[in-house]
């Protein structure tokens, strides 16, 4: 077969992350304080842009036109002619929204990987020389940001990305991570294996010892780091007990090592943090505004609404954008005005996507989880991600970032949206399965309602659980009963005799 060259036409479409589409993704996944920071920040840097509350205090040199009644939520009337920049996509704005994502941040991960529903935390004062100078010139890097910056580029795959900020999310005040590895499978639709292999990558993120599961592993983490982990060290670490009562001579004989050695080993424990995040100050308290409202109708069926308090109204500036097109006269000039009304535009169709998939998410949660907003968390059913991202044909990771840092109000309290994703425990009775949070649920019931003299076991915990039906391991019991802080029998025992 013979070679030759020719010139060959193709033609192809790709999905570019360009700057307004990172945009759009990190909206969703903001809650309202962080929107409202980020809305502001965007009007200071775009002089078109207004939040309708400022209508009433613009100059009279600025007027705003509002003609077409734009004080409702933002319509497609504000989309405005001059948005060339939205023009340039292919797609449709819905599927660079969802389906497209996935693609684009494979290949984009240096402008993405913030997803989030991690908690934020300022690092304090004078901690390192670096952390003064940062604060000295006024800026601050947050354990949330910090994290969010690392995953981005530690994890390549998208999926392994979703877990890792699942991961990250879950983490107490102190950076341990305490969640239930099986439930994180379950709702991302992965195998314990994976989820444990990216646990792991997340525990070499900074600070050193981040996402241990306990302080024996968080010690062992940061041991690895200095390459001081060998067997006398693992030994030490196993026998934290006796470290606590003081039982120094037992530990040496475990250790096979000397005292002077042993000492040594002692110093260097010392240097280590038990608190890899205590350099960050910890979350003040804040008042949580639910985005969801949901309340029974006469007939019985649910009305769900968007609360108007997270829906930031903002407008664009007609009249001053015409004011500047006629003044301006430079290349340059018009370039900058042609920017920011594109920039304006894409925003404002930016949020009201966002309204508009944060309603469609939270009405399907409502359609699977009904009973639970009819008779309570007892009824709570099994549900994962990849249930609710068929069902209203988005994908994975969309769903993940719109139920992050949002709330729904219901008449059984105020509930963030994840709450409703939970792994499904077996049941005895063949039907679909008992949900997570509705298991350790009724773990604590037992507790709150176990006789001070008869404390429950985490056994007879089991047998309890089997006669209504859910079949669980004495194991998984430890751990839902450790999740929610709730102490061992013993530890019940000694504190409710003390009580009495």
């Amino acid at each position: 077969m013979a070679l030759s060259a020719r010139l060959q036409q193709k033609q192809s479409q790709s999905l570019v992350m360009t700057p307004q589409l990172a945009q759009s993704i990190k909206l969703l996944q903001y809650g309202h304080a962080e929107l409202a920071e980020f809305i502001q920040e965007e009007i200071e840097k775009n002089p078109l842009l207004e939040l309708e509350s400022d209508k009433n205090s613009v100059t009279n040199d600025r007027e705003i036109e509002n003609p077409d009644n734009r004080d409702d939520t933002i319509s497609d009337e504000m989309k405005l002619d001059a948005g060339e920049a939205a023009q340039n996509l292919d797609a449709s704005f819905e599927n660079v929204y969802d389906e497209g994502i996935a693609g684009a941040e494979k290949s984009n991960r240096d402008n993405t990987g913030k997803q989030s529903s991690l908690s934020s935390n300022t690092p304090s004062s004078g901690t390192t020389e670096n952390t003064d100078f940062m604060a000295s010139i006024g800026e601050t890097l947050s354990l949330a940001q910090h994290l969010r910056d690392q995953i981005a580029l530690t994890f390549g795959d998208n999926k392994n990305r979703e877990i890792a900020t699942y991961i990250a999310h879950d983490l107490t005040e102190d950076g341990y991570f305490q969640d239930d590895l099986h439930d994180i499978a379950m709702l991302n639709g992965v195998s314990l294996a994976r989820v444990e292999t990216v646990l792991l990558k997340f525990q070499t993120l900074e600070p050193t010892g981040i996402g241990a599961r306990d302080l024996r592993e968080c010690l062992k983490i940061q041991l690895q780091e200095k390459d001081r982990y060998d067997p006398a060290m693992a030994t030490l670490l196993d026998n934290l007990s006796l470290l606590a009562k003081r039982e120094f001579d037992s530990l040496i004989k475990l250790c096979g090592v000397n005292r002077e050695d042993f000492n040594d080993m002692i110093r260097e424990i010392k240097e280590l943090d038990p608190r890899p995040a205590a350099q960050y100050e910890p979350v003040l308290a804040q008042s949580v505004i639910p985005d969801v409202l949901i309340r029974q109708k006469a007939d019985g069926s649910w009305a769900i609404d968007l609360n108007p308090e997270t829906l930031p109204k903002v407008l664009i500036n007609h009249s001053y954008h015409a004011e500047l097109t006629s003044a301006v006269k430079t290349p340059e000039g018009k370039e900058f005005i042609a920017d920011c009304m594109g920039n304006a535009s894409w925003l404002t169709k930016s949020l009201d996507q966002r309204a508009q998939t944060t309603l469609k998410v939270a009405t399907e949660i409502v359609k699977q989880q009904d009973m639970f907003f009819a008779a309570g968390v007892e009824h709570l059913r099994p549900l994962n991600l990849k249930t609710v991202a068929e069902a209203i044909k988005m994908h994975e990771s969309t769903i993940s970032r719109v139920t992050s840092n949002k709330f729904l109000m219901c008449d059984q309290g105020i509930y963030e949206l994840k709450y409703f994703f939970s792994s499904s425990i077996t049941s005895s009775e063949g039907d679909e399965g008992h949900a997570s949070q509705s298991v350790k649920h009724k773990i604590k019931q037992l507790v709150d309602l176990e006789n001070p003299k008869k404390v429950l076991s985490d056994d007879q915990i089991v047998q309890q659980l089997q006669k209504t039906g859910i079949e669980i391991a004495r194991r998984t019991v430890a751990k839902y009963r450790e999740a929610m802080r709730i102490p061992s029998s013993v530890q019940r025992r000694r504190e409710k005799k003390q009580q009495a």
